[in-house]
């Protein structure tokens, strides 16, 4: 194994997918490099280094080079200051198992989805690490067909990471080459907006959006404001460093106040990538994922556009969605977290709408994977059309009382070793039977952070908020 990797297996492997037993694959091992959504680290430490970027682009570049036609891979990135290292390994790996590389720069992760297909690309990557801090980073990787890669191609990857990359390469005279494509970004723009409803347009709508100093600092005003809306852009400066800082969907408080402040009718929050968004309405009262879910099923629901009588949410969606979509004639299917989930349940099943309460939203009728654009315009669309402000239009359900609370485990602590611990197995059983019939208890290890969730949700939340204090004050205690 090369060096490194043997260090980077064993980091990510304590904080890998949740669902990795669940999964069930047999006879091919596990997934230890990749998680739930791709391969993430702190920038220049395993597995985030150029040496194992390179590595990863030879072994998924020889493993999707089929055919006899010039294969290429397109490569993104959001605003990290890590991409300029990242981004030359990964096109060295690819280039040197004779793929050529096309160059699109800051564009959202969608974006490459979309243009991994409309190129007839053999490969997409992304380098990102979604609402992380910027000292960290990821590479996504995306197929032929525009989606994510399932967990069956990430191992036979892995294990061409960690063999004899020297045998993937290929002679001198039948190396890729590189180029950049300059009008990414515009194609984007035009993809996102063919998606709103032919006959609409956002003509006096004031729309706060907040990029996050990310992938999309460019593109989301212009798609929005090229559809008639007045826009005040926020997080559109990136640095390098501000990517996700005091800004976007993670911490949407100057949106929020902007909103109020400009008597606003809607704010729109990005992510670092743009494949997730949240909301505020008109009195900056935050609107999550599973209102944004609630909204567009009831509205592709009426324009007999929904797909299967159902829409696919994470166990971690909450009971209000659940209750509302059976008030208006539809189930919801519940998958492990990670929007790759959601995806393979809607293929499975031919459902065409799902996401996550995070805010990421897989709409089968416009994109493979997430996308805070489109999924923002879905909204604006029922906005415009409902003639009523956002806090009447896109606040659907009352939620049940749910509280989510974190536990950072220490550097080298094991999760599955922490939750197999009987203290902690019996604190678990204890609430699980408490809450019976009133509510439920989810507690699951984190798959790109060293960290435990604990979530519950009730009617009560006073009971709510004590269960999950309880667990986590035991929790915190075993982990010490």
């Amino acid at each position: 194994m090369y060096p490194g990797l043997d260090k980077a297996f064993s980091i990510l492997h304590n904080f890998g997918p949740e669902m990795q037993a669940q999964e069930g694959f047999q006879g091919m091992g596990s997934r230890r490099l990749f998680g739930t959504d791709g391969v993430r680290g702190l920038a220049n430490t395993e597995p985030m280094t150029a040496e194992i970027a390179m590595r990863i682009g030879m072994a998924a570049g020889h493993y999707f080079k089929r055919g006899d036609h010039r294969n290429s891979v397109v490569i993104g990135k959001d605003t990290r200051l890590s991409g300029y290292m990242l981004e030359p390994a990964l096109q060295a790996g690819f280039v040197a198992v004779g793929m050529d590389v096309v160059l699109v720069g800051p564009i959202p992760t969608p974006g490459i989805a979309m243009l991994t297909k409309s190129l007839r690309a053999d490969l997409g990557v992304m380098i990102s690490a979604s609402h992380n801090p910027y000292h960290d980073n990821g590479i996504k990787l995306f197929g032929p067909d525009g989606y994510k890669l399932s967990d069956a191609i990430e191992i036979e990857i892995e294990e061409k990471i960690s063999g004899d990359t020297s045998a993937l390469r290929i002679g001198a005279n039948k190396l890729g080459r590189a180029k950049r494509l300059d009008d990414a970004a515009g194609r984007y723009i035009e993809f996102t907006k063919g998606t709103f409803p032919r006959g609409l347009r956002l003509d006096g709508l004031k729309i706060v959006v907040d990029c996050a100093h990310g992938a999309a600092y460019k593109v989301a005003p212009a798609v929005f404001w090229e559809l008639g809306a007045q826009v005040i852009p926020v997080g559109v400066d990136p640095d390098g460093f501000n990517i996700n800082l005091a800004c976007g969907s993670t911490d949407p408080e100057r949106m929020r106040e902007l909103v109020v402040s400009h008597n606003a009718h809607l704010g729109v929050a990005l992510d670092g990538d743009a494949d997730r968004v949240l909301f505020c309405d008109e009195q900056g009262n935050m609107i999550d994922g599973d209102q944004i879910l609630g909204v567009i099923a009831n509205q592709w629901k009426r324009d007999n556009q929904l797909e299967g009588g159902a829409v696919v949410a994470t166990v971690m969606s909450n009971l209000g969605l659940e209750r509302y979509l059976q008030s208006i004639g539809l189930d919801l299917k519940r998958t492990a977290v990670g929007d790759r989930y959601v995806v393979e349940e809607m293929r499975a099943s031919g459902y065409n709408l799902g996401g996550e309460q995070s805010g990421h939203i897989i709409m089968g009728r416009h994109a493979t994977t997430g996308d805070g654009i489109i999924a923002a315009l879905q909204v604006l669309a029922a906005l415009v059309q409902s003639h009523k402000p956002a806090s009447e239009t896109i606040r659907v359900f009352a939620t049940v009382p749910q509280k989510l609370q974190n536990v950072r485990l220490k550097a080298g602590t094991i999760a599955d070793d922490v939750l197999a611990l009987m203290d902690v197995k019996s604190a678990i059983s204890d609430v699980e039977k408490r809450l019976v019939g009133k509510g439920r208890l989810l507690i699951r290890k984190s798959g790109t952070e060293p960290l435990i969730r604990v979530m519950a949700e009730g009617d009560d939340a006073k009971e709510v908020d004590a269960v999950v204090a309880s667990l986590v004050e035991t929790i915190s205690k075993a982990a010490a």
